[in-house]
């Protein structure tokens, strides 16, 4: 009974990754979105730095993802 808690607050906390990827995708956006709004002429230069911001952030919340189902089903 209390390894299955044990695993309950595990995957509970590998959720707390998730919650400051989605903080970070929301910041990479609104900066984006600043940027050009600033400078629309940079569009094409800052673009692809963005869509590698937004993967390696998004990768973090799948990672926490991915140890959430394990400690629950491992």
């Amino acid at each position: 009974m209390e390894a299955e808690a044990a695993r309950f607050i595990g995957a509970g906390l590998a959720a707390i990754g998730m919650i400051g990827a989605g903080l970070g995708v929301g910041n990479v956006w609104s900066s984006y979105f600043q940027a050009i709004a600033r400078n629309p002429a940079a569009k094409e230069d800052i673009g692809p730095s963005v869509f590698i911001g937004f993967a390696v952030t998004e990768a973090i919340a799948l990672f926490a993802l991915i140890i959430g189902l394990i400690a629950l089903y491992g």
